[in-house]
């Protein structure tokens, strides 16, 4: 059981994390334009990307995709 996620680079990895690193990457507004999604472009926040990403399955791979390519 301890082998199962080894090949997955997000393991353990906080999706809160995951947005606090790429916003003090590239900040709301380059996020907003590399991922076009309502919650990075209009009156952005953690909070408010967090709850529309656990909802939103394709808008979080694109992120955790961004993050890993920006690794």
């Amino acid at each position: 059981m301890k082998n199962q996620q080894q090949n997955n680079p997000l393991h353990g990895v906080k999706l809160a994390d995951i947005l606090e690193f790429l916003v003090n990457r590239y900040g709301w507004a380059e996020m907003g334009k590399k991922i076009n999604i309502k919650c990075f472009n209009q009156d952005p926040s953690i909070k408010s990307s967090l709850k529309f990403l656990r909802k939103t399955p394709w808008a979080r791979t694109k992120v955790e995709q961004l993050y890993l390519d920006s690794l």
